[in-house]
């Protein structure tokens, strides 16, 4: 595909705050009905990228075009075409949960006899159909972020901004949002993600960046990434309090290569189960022993030297 096919192209996309780089000097670009990520831990720049995309935040240099516009020019137009997902839900809490969608219409432009079907539609979408007429601070937290993506689907957007969609959410609220974003990519809705959540990159992005201090370090579907930088197997290695700084020179060569972290080692090898005979092998004793395959975790860790969560 060619780069005036894609919805957004940036070429050394910056944002400066005084000194500091927030976005420095990057390079990517979307293209329609794939979900994109930006994955990287706070203060990566991904906020400050998104910010820019949706036409909210001025580049400091580079270039940014989003549908073939210039956000500098065109924002009015590029933000009509937009459904954003903002980090904070920012409803109105005290009234109704269709009311919400309603006014949220109305800035669309949008009439009441064009709005109310539609607005059926989505809370069928965000399974709130039962909850309509309640005031949304009686909703859960998984509600609350089901109803800010109807709302950010209201316009029927050519493109979604999703900015760390998930945060705060329990486990099933998160399993029921990914498949409420997993069928608008079916329907052909071009999705942006940003998360430091990894197992969400892997389960809804085609492809990504990985940001680090306001740059991009790598790029690629999560699968492509993970084989380029990581092996197929890494092994979690625990041993009690006070040991492990013993026993680290003793695994030097066990594996294609040996993390030290703070509370255990990781051993990347293409073959767990013979390079756990080998740390017995070696008259090691660890507390617990893991073997998992390798994820984007894996990749941050080796391009930076840092988790995610830092």
């Amino acid at each position: 595909m060619s780069l005036s096919e894609s919805l957004v192209v940036a070429r050394r996309l910056t944002k400066k705050f005084g000194d500091f780089a927030a976005v420095d000097a990057v390079d990517f670009d979307i293209r329609p009905g794939e979900a994109f990520g930006f994955l990287g831990p706070n203060g990566a720049g991904k906020t400050s990228t998104m910010k820019m995309i949706g036409a909210v935040s001025p580049i400091t240099a580079g270039t940014l075009s989003v549908f073939g516009l210039n956000p500098e020019v065109d924002g009015p137009e590029i933000r009509s075409r937009l459904g954003v997902v903002p980090q904070q839900d920012n409803l109105d809490e005290e009234i109704p949960v269709d009311e919400n969608l309603l006014i949220y219409g109305r800035y669309f432009g949008m009439s009441r006899a064009e709005l109310w079907p539609r607005i059926d539609e989505l809370l069928e979408f965000a399974e709130l159909t039962g909850r309509r007429k309640d005031k949304v601070a009686a909703l859960s937290g998984g509600m609350k972020r089901r109803l800010t993506i109807a709302r950010a689907l209201i316009n029927e957007p050519d493109l979604l901004l999703l900015d760390e969609p998930t945060t705060g959410l329990d486990p099933q609220a998160r399993h029921l949002l990914w498949d409420r974003l997993y069928r608008l990519k079916r329907q052909g809705v071009t999705l942006i993600i940003t998360t430091h959540f990894m197992d969400e990159a892997e389960q809804l992005c085609d492809r990504l960046v990985v940001m680090d201090k306001g740059k991009i370090v790598a790029e690629g579907s999560p699968r492509a990434l993970i084989e380029q930088y990581v092996t197929r197997e890494v092994i979690e290695v625990r041993f009690p309090v006070g040991v492990q700084e013993t026993v680290v020179d003793q695994m030097e060569g066990i594996a294609k290569r040996v993390e030290v972290l703070p509370d255990r080692v990781l051993l990347y090898s293409d073959n767990g189960e013979s390079t756990m005979q080998e740390v017995h092998g070696r008259g090691l004793e660890p507390e617990s022993m893991l073997d998992r395959r390798s994820t984007l975790e894996d990749v941050f860790l080796r391009l930076t030297g840092r988790t995610l969560i830092d």
